[in-house]
């Protein structure tokens, strides 16, 4: 049953600078939640370092601040150990495709059913506007001496490669859309990345919101993409087109659910065959006590190598 979107609004000050992308990706988390109905007990956001990682005080639920770049495997914990919880990881393009790339793959691969929102605005805006992994090779924005000289990573593709199951691209002004995007997202049973496109204002004068919206689409307004795997017989057959779809970047880019693989099985449906009664009785719910005392004592471990004076 939806729920009033103020019954996830904090009491923090939402400190970010005006005019960012982030205000209108926090909105679309607020009406995406409140409309699933998700009680925020059962909610987990979990950030990294960044602008982003804020989000983590502006939403209500048991959430985590986590180390750069470690937002993923603290989501992981998180998950495991209560797999009912919807889960949903925020970070920036810095801290995801940067030192935390190596936990975005590894997320994939396992196909655990969390939703990461990327907020992808190219630069890092938190330490002063120097390149992020997702800036094109040779822009310029203010905050450069000289142009960036390294490749861009495209996070949508990565994320096809790792296993992903779902991806999709968001614009975060579009915030009706983006709604809906992080709706199917949360939703979604498996590893979910919705990549959010987003102007910084301060730093990144070139992407701006007229450059986005001169190259934007919708791919559910061009006839014949179909990005939705309901067979394993599909996949081969779709592959190369989804494959062409995620790497376009440029003159055109393309927003909407680009590729839904719903074939696969979870990883935490892969864990109850290897251990029944996993999802009925997940760690989080299992009892550490007997009768008011702990099943073990922590200096129970350490008790032959403890020195007494």
């Amino acid at each position: 049953m939806a729920r009033s979107w103020l019954d996830y609004k904090t009491q923090a000050w939402v400190q970010w600078c005006p005019g960012c992308g982030d205000f209108g990706i926090l909105n679309s988390i607020y009406r995406a939640v409140s409309e699933l109905g998700i009680d925020p007990e059962n909610l987990a956001v979990v950030g990294g370092i960044g602008c982003s990682g804020r989000t983590t005080y502006y939403v209500k639920g048991s959430n985590f601040h986590a180390l750069h770049g470690r937002a993923i495997p603290v989501a992981t914990g998180v998950k495991l150990a209560n797999p009912h919880l919807n889960v949903i990881v925020v970070g920036g393009d810095g801290d995801l495709m940067g030192i935390g790339g190596g936990h975005f793959v590894a997320l994939g691969r396992r196909n655990l059913n969390i939703t990461v929102l990327l907020f992808d605005n190219a630069v890092y805006g938190l330490t002063k506007g120097q390149a992020a992994p997702t800036l094109p090779a040779w822009i310029k924005t203010k905050a450069l001496s000289m142009p960036n000289i390294h490749d861009n990573i495209n996070p949508v593709l990565l994320a096809f490669a790792a296993g992903y199951t779902f991806i999709a691209r968001g614009y975060a002004y579009h915030t009706q859309q983006l709604k809906e995007l992080i709706k199917t997202a949360v939703r979604h049973r498996g590893a979910a990345l919705v990549d959010i496109l987003q102007p910084c204002p301060t730093y990144n004068n070139i992407m701006t919101n007229k450059w986005y919206e001169e190259r934007i689409y919708y791919v559910d307004q061009e006839e014949g993409y179909d990005p939705i795997i309901r067979t394993p017989e599909e996949f081969q057959k779709k592959a190369p087109a989804i494959a062409a779809k995620l790497m376009e970047f440029g003159d055109r880019i393309p927003l909407g659910i680009l590729y839904w693989n719903q074939t696969r099985e979870s990883f935490e449906e892969r864990l109850e065959k290897i251990m029944p009664g996993y999802m009925s009785a997940p760690p989080a719910t299992r009892r550490i006590e007997l009768e008011g005392k702990p099943f073990l004592h922590p200096f129970d471990i350490f008790k032959d190598r403890l020195v007494t004076p």
